[in-house]
């Protein structure tokens, strides 16, 4: 592959946000506030492009469950997929996580995103659900979780 990840700054946050609903062909920037950048750049990674992000991956490192991680957002530019840098950004993430004390990284889906869940699976995470209402009334979830 060549590329390497590097850790995100909160200055990636613009960049991000001006492809982030082109990537996914609908508007879905909403579902990631500038607050993550602001506060979990030291645990979420970019993969620069020629011309911006080509991937990026935007991790926490629970402060309240001290053994887990949590995969917020991840996405590859089309243009860059099928290069293994969403396997790549998730194999950083977990040494990342290893490296922090962390034992379990866990994320979460829609049920309608079958391409999470059989990436999550290749990837060697228990899938459970759908969890009725995981984000309230109406919003459930796919959860996955990986042991480190």
């Amino acid at each position: 592959m060549g590329t390497s990840a590097r850790l995100a700054r909160p200055a990636d946050y613009d960049a991000i946000a001006a492809v982030l609903d082109d990537w996914w062909g609908r508007p879905v920037l909403g579902a990631l506030p500038r607050l993550f950048l602001d506060h979990f750049h030291h645990s979420s990674l970019v993969v620069d492009g020629a011309a911006g992000p080509q991937a990026f991956l935007v991790g926490i490192l629970s402060p309240s469950e001290p053994d887990r991680a949590y995969i917020q957002f991840v996405g590859v530019s089309p243009a860059a997929r099928g290069l293994g840098l969403a396997r790549q950004l998730y194999e950083e993430f977990f040494a990342l996580a290893r490296g922090d004390g962390r034992r379990l990284v866990s994320a979460v889906t829609a049920p309608v995103n079958s391409g999470s869940v059989a990436f999550h699976r290749a990837m060697g995470f228990t899938v459970t659900g759908p969890v009725d209402g995981y984000d309230g009334p109406g919003h459930d979830k796919i959860f996955f979780e990986r042991e480190l």
